[in-house]
């Protein structure tokens, strides 16, 4: 069986404000992260990748983070974003960490931060820019996606999820409304 390729961002584990500001509907942090544990662990099995664009915790100790990425499937990389502290940075089990990634997936070259870019490398070649950040607030530009857990219904997404998300919604916006106009 392949290795799948998920992408992710904004979990803020431990982070209040992921239910104050951006209304996610769990009644506690708790809650609110076995939820994100549990949506990740249905989709991404144990020898799949993860890239996780950024803002992954904010708050917990650096134990509770160490904890977290550990009950996490999946060969994980991070891509900083503004709210990864020491502690999630220094937390054993990424494959790696940096600020900025290019890699092809699907025969895709896709540009990874966790902000999104008006241009990016290869953009009028196709590829593809994949971002955080913006917690599905941004109206995306074509070829790039947000891949943060808000708008991508809390669980990592593959690269062909992506691409057919965007095709539906395209589509739904095309068809008539049921009185038939």
């Amino acid at each position: 069986m392949a290795v799948a390729v998920h992408f992710t961002s904004d979990t803020h584990f431990g982070d209040p404000r992921g239910l104050r500001i951006d209304r996610r509907p769990f009644p506690d942090l708790a809650a609110h992260d076995a939820a994100l544990v549990e949506a990740w662990n249905a989709v991404v099995e144990p020898d799949d990748e993860v890239w996780h664009l950024g803002d992954f915790a904010l708050g917990p100790p650096p134990d509770r983070v160490h904890a977290l990425l550990g009950s996490l499937a999946g060969r994980k990389h991070l891509i900083v974003g503004n709210n990864d502290g020491p502690s999630t940075l220094a937390a054993p089990g990424w494959a790696s960490v940096g600020h900025y990634a290019e890699i092809v997936v699907d025969e895709r070259r896709l540009v990874l931060c966790h902000y999104a870019f008006r241009t990016w490398n290869g953009m009028g070649r196709g590829a593809l820019n994949l971002h955080g950040h913006s917690h599905g607030r941004l109206a995306p530009m074509p070829r790039q996606y947000d891949v943060g857990v808000d708008p991508m219904g809390f669980t990592p997404v593959t690269l062909d999820g992506l691409l057919t998300s965007r095709r539906r919604r395209r589509t739904a916006k095309k068809l008539p409304d049921k009185a038939g106009t």
